[in-house]
């Protein structure tokens, strides 16, 4: 349930007071003498199609040069990302870096990529919490009298997240394992899908990061956070980090490109993040999603997404997941 209208002119309207004069890779004048494309993994109007839309405003404003996103989705988003793997390393083709193409499915089916050898990660620009949320009038007030019902009841609760077999759904299915609970998973094409069985009964849970509107208008209760820690607005729920489960995972959002990207567009990329990170657009557009600017440079970057493939691998083979 996303009011794309308004959240895909927002960024427009906000670069030329949140972005100011030139100032980042002046140097390095023969780069971009193109188009660059941004690859997107998923459809127009989500949160990952509007952050690259508003990176392709923060280079034109700054660098004059012209960005086109391309939204490929599929497969989880692993057609964008095997497009970009193969892509020349020069710079002119990019992609969202999110955690499900790069840290969960590759572990889950064979991909035509590998996430070790395959990429170049520029930086972060954004964490977004993702909630188990129901509706307002659900019996269950917590995420522990949810567990409990669930338990009394197997098999009773039906829920579903942002996508099958992605960060969250696999997050949260270890998490419901460890508790004992036998529980529904419903898979949607889309969340929106998900949405409206939620609202009219159907199921009973989701977990995603699609909340924001349901909650200003008082329709859903969150009950439990599937990262680690507690981010702004989410302060009086518990995550699965202080839990003890399996796997807590903060869902990210950065950039990157294929692998062996040169130094010196690495350096140009992350100066570009790092003052949209900073702008008041930047800002603006996070309160209306309810996530969290975040940037991370190259290096930190590279260490997390790494990081969590590694981490993440062993548990899902020990759980038993597959697609």
């Amino acid at each position: 349930m996303i009011h794309r209208r308004s959240l895909l002119a927002a960024p427009v309207a906000a670069l030329p007071a949140a972005i100011g004069r030139p100032s980042v890779a002046r140097a390095q004048a023969r780069y971009p003498d193109r188009p660059v494309t941004i690859v997107v993994g998923f459809g127009p109007g989500g949160l990952t199609d509007v952050m690259a839309r508003y990176l392709a405003e923060v280079v034109r404003e700054k660098l004059g040069a012209s960005v086109v996103v391309e939204n490929r989705p599929g497969a989880g988003a692993t057609i964008a990302t095997q497009r970009v793997a193969q892509a020349r390393p020069d710079g002119y083709t990019l992609t969202i870096v999110t955690s499900s193409p790069f840290t969960i499915f590759p572990h889950l089916q064979t991909v035509p990529y590998d996430v070790r050898k395959d990429f170049t990660f520029i930086g972060q620009f954004l964490v977004t919490p993702t909630p188990a949320y129901v509706l307002s009038s659900y019996p269950a007030r917590s995420w522990q009298e949810l567990i409990a019902r669930a338990r009394a009841q197997p098999d009773s609760l039906r829920w579903t997240s942002s996508g099958a077999r992605g960060a969250a759904h696999i997050a949260t299915e270890a998490a419901l394992r460890k508790e004992g609970v036998q529980a529904t998973y419903v898979p949607f094409t889309g969340i929106a899908d998900g949405i409206t069985s939620l609202l009219n009964g159907t199921i009973d849970m989701i977990v995603s990061s699609d909340y924001a509107p349901l909650l200003q208008d008082d329709k859903v209760r969150l009950l439990v956070e599937i990262g680690t820690e507690r981010l702004a607005g989410m302060e009086s729920i518990p995550t699965f980090g202080e839990l003890g489960y399996p796997l807590p995972t903060q869902i990210f959002y950065g950039l990157g490109g294929p692998a062996r990207l040169p130094a010196e567009i690495v350096a140009t990329w992350e100066g570009l993040l790092r003052e949209a990170v900073a702008s008041e657009g930047w800002q603006e557009l996070m309160r209306r999603y309810y996530a969290v600017p975040a940037f991370m440079g190259h290096k930190d970057f590279t260490a997390r997404v790494l990081g969590d493939y590694e981490r993440i691998g062993p548990v899902i083979r020990q759980l038993g997941f597959k697609i």
